[in-house]
């Protein structure tokens, strides 16, 4: 069976990426360029200045990738290309690119959904076995997501307000630890001690979320230790954190895993690099006995190795774009 190569662009919020993946599962190449460094310094995201970044560097990273696998457009058999969710400036930089490569070398243009392409990131460590459950947690979305058949997507459950990794960030901005807050409080998480107690949220018997709460829970606790002139122990209070946020992700998995029929499941998402959340989801399928795969860490991220896996699908099924592709950047899993 002949090989099929895809070449993939991800620019959906400020990580300008490309990759070639081989028949969905192999990575060829992936070059990766973040602007943390820079959003940094404003404690989060800043729309306007993601996408004069991403003008300036998609070229810079598409020759890289290129020049990594030491091939060349001609060489890849589609172009796959994120087209939303995610930051209108953002995406259509890299849309316009994949339509222009598309146009000039007479490749197939393959659209992506960008939480499709976090869910098949785990294709890159191991096959997907059907049907499957995919927690999707980052600091734009929180989904239980089940796969019945190969690339098809029905959402169970989702946030209903705040993302987990938004919370994530606010709770890091409310103690002082710095942006991006998931991998600071994960940290300090693990030498923390149960001292501070936290409500659960939305502890029901939905599959849906919901962190705005919890994030007020820890701003009023904050506030009321510092007037009783107390310090608050911010070790203490990430360990708190992050229990009851992987609890209630544990709970709501482990109701799901009880209730459909699943052969394996996936955490996917830049939050999924967080281990203690990692690692109360993994007892939660050593108990039910059901696969968990999850992605490398550098694939956890915002990365094009992950949309290339999932256009590889969409490609095989012929699910093609038009040049007159649009970005859409609130589209739905599932839609």
């Amino acid at each position: 069976m002949k090989d099929t190569y895809i070449f993939a662009i991800e620019s959906s919020c400020d990580e300008t990426a490309c990759s070639i993946v081989k028949n969905g599962h192999e990575i060829i190449s992936s070059v990766v360029l973040s602007q943390i460094d820079i959003h940094t310094n404003y404690g989060g995201v800043v729309p306007e200045i993601a996408s004069r970044n991403h003008v300036r560097n998609i070229t810079i990273v598409i020759e890289e990738c290129l020049k990594k696998a030491n091939m060349t457009i001609n060489d890849v058999d589609a172009i796959a290309v994120t087209y939303g969710p995610g930051l209108i400036g953002s995406l259509l930089v890299g849309l316009e690119a994949a339509k222009t490569l598309s146009f000039v070398y007479n490749k197939p243009l393959v659209p992506v959904h960008h939480i499709a392409g976090h869910i098949y990131a785990s294709n890159l460590v191991s096959e997907i076995k059907y049907p499957a459950l995919a927690l999707v947690i980052s600091g734009g979305h929180t989904e239980l997501v089940y796969l019945k058949e190969e690339y098809t997507f029905e959402v169970l459950g989702r946030t209903l307000d705040d993302a987990v990794g938004e919370c994530y960030d606010k709770v890091a901005r409310v103690i002082g630890v710095g942006y991006p807050g998931g991998p600071i409080i994960d940290k300090m998480a693990k030498v923390g001690k149960p001292r501070y107690t936290l409500p659960l949220p939305l502890n029901d018997n939905s599959y849906n979320f919901s962190f705005s709460g919890l994030k007020s829970a820890v701003i009023n606790l904050a506030h009321n230790e510092e007037q009783r002139g107390n310090s608050i122990n911010k070790e203490d209070l990430s360990y708190a954190f992050q229990d009851v946020v992987s609890t209630i992700l544990a709970k709501k998995t482990k109701k799901a895993l009880e209730e459909v029929p699943v052969r394996s499941f996936l955490i996917a998402g830049g939050v999924a690099a967080n281990s203690g959340i990692r690692g109360k989801l993994e007892d939660v399928c050593k108990e039910k006995n059901v696969e968990f795969i999850f992605p490398n860490i550098e694939c956890c991220t915002d990365n094009a190795a992950m949309i290339g896996a999932a256009g590889y699908y969409r490609y095989l099924n012929g699910d093609i774009s038009e040049n007159t592709l649009n970005a859409v950047p609130n589209l739905k899993i599932g839609d």
